[in-house]
């Protein structure tokens, strides 16, 4: 295998980890606050709208996996040599794991925010804000994910 295979493979491993990982998180982070408001809305239909956005909200870390998973795909083309390739694998480490992990502990938190609001319905946005303060690191990996990307020379 030429180094120019070998570095679009690990490319590849890279664009699938940060989106494997990411999405793995948020898929389990959306659970919690989904149980939680499935209880809360049995009991009063009328909470689905304010509940919505805690349930929601660990979904975004799969988003940023998403989108350095297609940029990590734009650069393919380019790669030249297997340490381009590594680079890039590299570059998706922080979203992918940064994603995991802050998902699961996003839906942690957006959980009791769920309760919260069950019990305080005005107070539902101090849940979300909760939440949100999570979603910080989130950003951040994804931040160091594209500032890593765009460092690869190709």
């Amino acid at each position: 295998m030429s180094g120019a295979a070998l570095g679009i493979a690990l490319a590849i491993v890279g664009a699938g980890f940060a989106t494997f990982f990411a999405g793995l998180g948020s898929a389990i982070g959306i659970s919690f606050p989904a149980k939680a408001a499935a209880g809360v809305i049995s009991e009063d239909p009328s909470k689905f709208g304010s509940l919505f956005l805690l349930v929601v909200l660990p979904g975004t870390q799969g988003f940023y996996g998403f989108v350095a998973a297609f940029l990590i795909i734009g650069k393919i083309a380019g790669i030249t040599e297997m340490m381009q390739g590594l680079q890039l694998l590299g570059a998706a480490l922080p979203v992918g794991l940064i994603g995991l992990f802050s998902a699961i502990y996003q839906g942690k938190v957006a959980a009791a925010g769920v309760n919260l609001a069950a019990k305080r319905p005005k107070e539902v946005i101090k849940g979300v804000i909760f939440a949100a303060m999570v979603e910080t690191y989130a950003v951040l990996g994804l931040l160091i994910s594209f500032f890593l990307i765009n460092a690869v020379k190709l």
